[in-house]
């Protein structure tokens, strides 16, 4: 009566079904034996089972055997209550194979018999795992179900109190350093300076340096910071010619004609000499000197210049544009990523670090904030039903297709005994049932059917 029919099903579910390598043809995906193998669990379950199909079948032979002995006893001339208990026998039987014959159907066809509606699970596999797909996409993953199931758990608050726990914002400051770190050493440095080359240069082309530079310079001038560069300059300048004199005196000489006397040079150098340890002294020891002030005029002229002055502009933009296609200049820029590099990398190694310190601040302040201000929550928890929500709507059919097409990569043999091994212990007790009910059923029927016939 329950004889397995599992192999000759699957081989009809499958049939055009999977190549020769075993691969579905409508998904092209590998049968997914993992999925159905079974656990020390199932195998438990798979003897429970077995063990209620002999309890509902015992239970069939009872009412069977009741049933002869009743009608046996009935032609012997038993009284009428042979004819109750033979009744109530005989509508047990029915229940009892009505319910097997349905309990069976689900999973293999009954007696080997292919009867049409029969093995529901080995041949439906594929559509139903189309309609699972679809319930779940219809029913779970809609926006409004998305957004009320994430209002409820509250992961704003709940998060800020996680984080607001020191253990934990050093365990996600640990965890953040580690992938900085990982994400850093993952990056070729030939490609980031080039990267980082090309966006600076890019940005340096696109715009315009000119009229900053001027605005910059007429500001430092309406201010006099550039008076002390002016300061340092003389200085400097008064402090080398102190120093070096001869040096002045011997350029003179060495650009006099060949024909003055030698000491007509010499006088002249001494003269030359003199005057410009003079006008050096004087610009640094007074503030209101005339060559100061010609300066001061100066770099107002050129900051308005930078401003407005179109070709004093385009010289500039020129001189930019020269500057930044030096080797040197972009090789400047490039080393610049490695020397930005090593100082995250050891900033991220190094527990006591300010990054890590500060990163580990601000994980306790935002924990704290989002745990306590409703409407830093109110925020968080409406980014993730945002961000949740896009996923969901958007993905909402690769999701589905991933329900159906894992349910028809399954091998239709070993989900059935899967499925079966599940819920077949309960669906054992549809048989019980059915046999119990069709048995108070009959003898109700035949007691009414007596009563009416006296």
């Amino acid at each position: 009566m329950e004889r397995t029919e599992a192999a000759e099903t699957s081989e009809k579910a499958e049939s055009g079904g999977r190549d020769a390598e075993g691969r579905h043809a409508r998904t092209g995906a590998f049968t997914n034996r993992a999925m159905t193998t079974f656990s020390p669990a199932d195998e438990e379950k798979q003897r429970g089972v077995r063990r209620m199909k002999l309890t509902a079948t015992g239970l069939l032979l009872f009412v069977t055997v009741v049933y002869v002995l009743m009608e046996w006893a009935s032609h012997q001339g038993a009284g009428p209550w042979a004819g109750y208990v033979a009744a109530a026998a005989e509508a047990g039987m029915v229940g009892a194979l009505a319910d097997w014959f349905a309990v069976t159907a689900l999973f293999r066809h009954p007696l080997g018999l292919r009867i049409p509606h029969t093995a529901i699970i080995p041949t439906k596999k594929d559509q139903l795992g189309v309609s699972l797909g679809e319930f779940v996409g219809e029913n779970f993953l809609s926006e409004d179900v998305v957004r009320q199931r994430l209002r409820a758990v509250g992961i704003g608050s709940r998060l800020g109190a996680w984080l607001a726990v020191p253990e934990h914002a050093d365990r996600v400051t640990a965890e953040l350093s580690a992938a900085l770190r990982g994400a850093l050493t993952v990056l070729r440095d030939s490609d980031v300076q080039a990267v980082v080359g090309e966006a600076i240069t890019r940005r340096a082309d696109a715009q315009e340096i000119a009229p900053g530079m001027g605005k910059l310079l007429e500001r430092i001038v309406a201010d006099g910071g550039h008076k002390r560069a002016v300061d340092v300059i003389v200085t400097r300048a008064h402090d080398w010619l102190v120093l070096h004199s001869d040096t002045v005196m011997d350029a003179v000489h060495g650009g006099a004609p060949g024909w003055t006397p030698r000491f007509v040079d010499r006088k002249v150098g001494e003269r030359v000499y003199k005057e410009l340890l003079r006008f050096v002294t004087e610009m640094r020891d007074m503030p209101a000197h005339p060559a100061r002030g010609a300066l001061d005029r100066f770099l107002t002229d050129f900051a308005s210049d930078l401003q407005s002055d179109t070709d004093t502009r385009a010289r500039v933009e020129r001189l930019k544009s020269e500057v930044l296609g030096r080797g040197e200049v972009q090789d400047l820029i490039a080393s610049a990523w490695t020397a930005v590099r090593a100082m995250i990398v050891s900033a991220a190694e190094d527990e006591r670090s300010e990054l890590r310190l500060r990163v580990r601040a601000s994980l306790l302040s935002l924990g704290a904030r989002m745990s306590l201000d409703p409407k830093v929550q109110g925020k968080v928890d409406g980014w993730l039903e945002g961000a949740a929500v896009y996923v969901v709507t958007t993905y909402r059919k690769e999701i589905t297709s991933l329900i159906t097409d894992t349910v028809a990569s399954w091998d239709a043999e070993h989900t059935t005994k899967k499925i079966e091994a599940n819920i077949g212990r309960d669906l054992q007790f549809i048989r019980i049932n059915g046999t119990v009910v069709g048995s108070l059923a009959g003898l109700l029927i035949y007691t009414i059917s007596q009563a009416l016939g006296a």
